[in-house]
């Protein structure tokens, strides 16, 4: 076997020296000047460019001045950050509280609105029925200190009986009838009018009768329509209180009183 046969056979033996290798179409010297600028490979340089472009940053610690500058600047975006949250909070509760204040409000004015309704209502009964008390009283008074005014009533009355009315009677209070007689006497006779006394009757009151017709002058009659005319009837006589019940009878039982009569 020659020793190109040898190569063809074990392409990655060197032939022994002194012999004629055969040329193979991938094998070309190359000279230095189409090379250019190279650089040995070593297995320790990967990374060395990567390394170069980005140099590791310095470790030194920041100066005293970076220190003050870096925690003025984090103060004051934490302060603008807080006065923002705040003022978005305070927003926030001043929209909740007027809501609820206007809410609360409206409750209490309402309940003021019926609160002063029904305080004027009472108001209102208590001023009528005060003012139906003092109407009384006075009249009362009047009554007392003017009795000769049942003869104008009486007067007044007779003259509104029909024209035509014939037997025409005039009630009035015994006490009433000697003031009647003198100061309506001239009415009565063109009348024909009978003077009563009636005893059940109030003084100061005047009734009528004749067979047309009845007026009923009373005193308690005239005062009921003015009472209902002020808003507030009333009679004319106070109801009466009622009676004081019995005292009960403290008499002991027999069987707890003794020989001697005490209990």
């Amino acid at each position: 076997m020659t020793s190109s046969s040898k190569s063809r056979l074990f392409p990655n033996v060197p032939p022994p020296s002194g012999t004629k290798q055969a040329a193979s179409p991938y094998t070309r010297f190359i000279p230095r000047e189409e090379l250019g600028d190279f650089e040995r490979w070593r297995p320790g340089d990967i990374g060395s460019e990567e390394r170069r472009a980005h140099p590791r940053a310095s470790s030194a610690p920041p100066t005293a001045e970076e220190w003050r500058a870096m925690i003025a600047q984090a103060r004051a975006t934490g302060y603008q950050e807080g006065y923002r949250d705040g003022m978005v909070a305070l927003e926030s509760f001043k929209s909740s509280f007027a809501s609820q204040t206007t809410a609360q409000l409206g409750q209490l004015l309402s309940a003021f609105d019926e609160q002063l309704q029904a305080l004027e209502s009472r108001m209102a009964e208590s001023v009528a029925r005060s003012a139906v008390l003092l109407a009384r009283q006075v009249l009362r008074q009047e009554l007392a200190m003017r009795p000769e005014a049942v003869a104008a009533l009486a007067t007044e009355a007779v003259q509104a009986v029909q024209a035509g009315a014939r037997h025409v009677t005039v009630h009035v209070h015994p006490e009433d009838l000697p003031l009647v007689e003198q100061g309506a006497a001239d009415v009565l006779q063109m009348r024909g009018a009978r003077l009563v006394a009636e005893p059940s009757m109030s003084r100061g009151g005047v009734r009528i009768q004749s067979e047309a017709d009845a007026i009923d002058a009373s005193i308690e009659t005239r005062w009921q329509q003015a009472a209902s005319l002020l808003g507030r009837p009333m009679p004319w006589t106070p109801a009466r209180p009622p009676a004081a019940a019995e005292a009960p009878d403290r008499t002991p039982p027999a069987g707890l009183v003794d020989s001697a009569g005490q209990p």
